[in-house]
């Protein structure tokens, strides 16, 4: 099969199921939980802190971590589903090699692992800009600013959904690979900031902080690198082990 009909293949097989229709509504639920804690913000003795300069709403309204997490849950539960409901032996003998069989469904993962970031960095702004007049305050985010955020949590999105797919495939389980998606993700990262102090500024919230201009430590080009590197080398690890094991 050619490597269009297997990106095709990949597509209508992800697009026919109601998983990434679930994850929208993830990403739609948390910009509603920004929306209520502006609300509920706005009663407290610091809500001018909080919501008055364009720093803290930068802050407020970055969904750049969010969407690499939620992307990394959602390309864990995709690859790993495939061995657990029998479907990664027809998908790699619609394309004999292994290795153009798993980039066909990593490039699709990891494109609706971006849609699901840009739509949940859409709507977290959303939800900013309709909760803040209600409790007087005003959008003060610039444009750009703004574009900046989306894109961000786009690109984290997308590579979430990288790193997801890699364990997957790894461990191949549905509830196992989500386990490690959230330790990697959640719980891996504030433990090796607390342990190596020098570690603290390539852990992937830091790194989306400097892409989405909250920091300016590393560089942005080496901070979306790093980012990058988190999801490629579950990914690599992932692929190394399709091709070596049985599929079943």
């Amino acid at each position: 099969m050619s490597w269009l009909r297997l990106l095709k293949a990949e597509s209508r097989k992800l697009a026919t199921t109601r998983l990434p229709l679930g994850f929208l509504a993830v990403v739609g639920l948390v910009a509603a939980v920004v929306a209520v804690a502006v609300l509920m913000g706005a009663g407290t003795d610091d809500a001018e802190g909080l919501f008055d300069t364009i720093e803290a709403q930068t802050s407020l309204l970055s969904f750049g971590m969010n969407a690499m997490i939620i992307g990394g849950l959602f390309g864990a539960i995709v690859a790993a589903r495939e061995y657990a409901h029998g479907t990664a032996v027809p998908m790699f003998l619609a394309g004999p090699n292994r290795y153009r069989a798993m980039l066909a469904q990593l490039a699709v993962v990891v494109f609706f692992g971006g849609v699901i970031g840009l739509v949940g960095g859409g709507l977290t702004i959303a939800a900013g800009a309709l909760a803040l007049p209600v409790v007087d305050f005003q959008l003060l985010l610039p444009v750009d600013v703004a574009v900046r955020l989306v894109a961000t949590s786009a690109l984290a999105g997308a590579i979430g959904a990288g790193l997801g797919a890699g364990i997957g495939a790894l461990i191949r389980n549905p509830g196992g690979a989500v386990t490690a998606a959230v330790a990697i993700l959640l719980l891996g990262p504030p433990i090796v900031a607390q342990l190596v102090n020098d570690a603290a500024a390539w852990v992937p919230g830091s790194l989306i902080d400097v892409i989405s201009g909250l920091a300016q430590e590393p560089s942005l080009v080496t901070a979306i690198g790093a980012l990058a590197i988190w999801g490629l080398v579950p990914v690599v690890i992932g692929m190394f082990a399709v091709q070596r094991r049985d599929v079943i």
